[in-house]
């Protein structure tokens, strides 16, 4: 929005030329949602806390997590308001991978939103009931898809770009939308059961998201994709605006939610950032990639498949608890010790996920 009003300030002076660099941009992107997270947080940690709406504590969980009920929740329309005003700011809108990213995060964070209503203030236990959260997850996931397969314009934003390996770029036809749906729906998903611990999951998400803004950046820039031959796709460069508006949001975030945590993100904020991220991966064509830096929240995805599949199936548990870090947690570990060598390995992921574009 505001690059509009600085194109049409340059006739009287050239000086507003800088806000048409893309780094520049990145930069204000990311100190307007920090600063926006920051302000507005303690606001609404009161109103939240006048409002009484609060976490509810698992009992069959570590114990010291029963210390935490009542903490303020819901602490993910802070982000997304965070997000979506850095954005809208400072992104060109009239791009359509923008356009899309804020279209995921927004409707993922509503399901989020009716998710927590039922739960903290309607203090339904269950919630938005899980058939119907995967259903609306799903129609989102859908629509998206079927957009981005019909309104590609070069079949390099339908190939799979496979890690480590320079011309494995296969066409993925028809199997685009259900990659898409899957990686939509999968990581939204993944980093809501990896939001258990102080935290745990914003710390990766920032991560994650300033890797896909060189992701996005190298993309979308015709001598940077040639020199690490990677598939030259203009439109993802502006995506580096939602990437680090997102790095920006996370960071005032966790001001307020590093241990012991003033507030919690709730599902509004979880479900919407694993959106963000998955979209993401998407767009710039590291849906493979995501796997490798986002290994934390696949770790934890998958103690809870395997979890479930061995309780059905053998009757036995393969963990102390699901997600894993609470399996951690009951083996003794302290929640900071949990938390921290989780970041270690996710930043050891991302580094690896990195390596992928000169390592090819």
């Amino acid at each position: 929005m505001l690059i509009w009003l600085a194109e049409w300030l340059r006739q009287f002076d050239t000086g507003f030329n800088v806000f048409s660099y893309l780094t520049m941009r990145a930069i204000l992107s990311t100190l307007t949602a920090l600063v926006i997270s920051v302000v507005l947080g303690p606001r609404m940690i009161r109103w939240l806390q006048h409002m009484q709406i609060g976490q509810t504590v698992r009992t069959d969980g570590p114990q010291s997590h029963l210390s935490k009920s009542g903490t303020p929740t819901m602490g993910g329309v802070l982000i997304l308001a965070a997000i979506i005003s850095s954005t809208l700011l400072w992104a060109d809108l009239t791009n359509r991978y923008v356009l899309v990213t804020l279209f995921v995060v927004a409707s993922y964070g509503v399901i989020g939103f009716v998710d927590d209503y039922r739960k903290v203030i309607r203090k339904d236990a269950k919630g938005l009931i899980a058939r119907w959260k995967y259903f609306w997850l799903s129609v989102v996931a859908i629509l998206v898809a079927f957009y981005l397969y019909s309104s590609s314009q070069q079949a390099a934003e339908t190939a799979l770009l496979v890690p480590f390996f320079k011309e494995v770029m296969p066409q993925l036809g028809l199997m685009y939308l259900v990659l898409t749906y899957f990686v939509l729906v999968g990581t939204s998903n993944a980093v809501n059961l990896t939001d258990g611990l102080d935290g745990l999951a914003i710390v990766p998400t920032i991560l994650v998201a300033g890797a896909f803004a060189i992701f996005a950046y190298v993309t979308g820039n015709v001598n940077f994709s040639a020199y690490l031959n990677i598939p030259h796709i203009p439109l993802t460069s502006e995506l580096v605006i939602v990437c680090t508006a997102i790095v920006g949001a996370g960071l005032g975030f966790l001001w307020f939610n590093t241990y012991p945590a003033m507030v919690f993100m709730g599902d509004v904020g979880s479900l919407a950032l694993g959106g963000a991220l998955g979209i993401l991966a998407v767009l710039v064509r590291q849906e493979l990639v995501l796997v490798i830096m986002g290994g934390v929240f696949v770790m934890e995805a998958l103690s809870v498949i395997l979890q479930v599949g061995s309780y059905k199936l053998r009757g036995q548990r393969i963990f102390r608890m699901a997600p894993i870090h609470h399996h951690y947690e009951l083996k003794g570990w302290p929640e900071p010790r949990v938390i921290v060598r989780f970041w270690i390995i996710s930043l050891i992921l991302v580094l690896v996920g990195l390596a992928t574009l000169k390592l090819r």
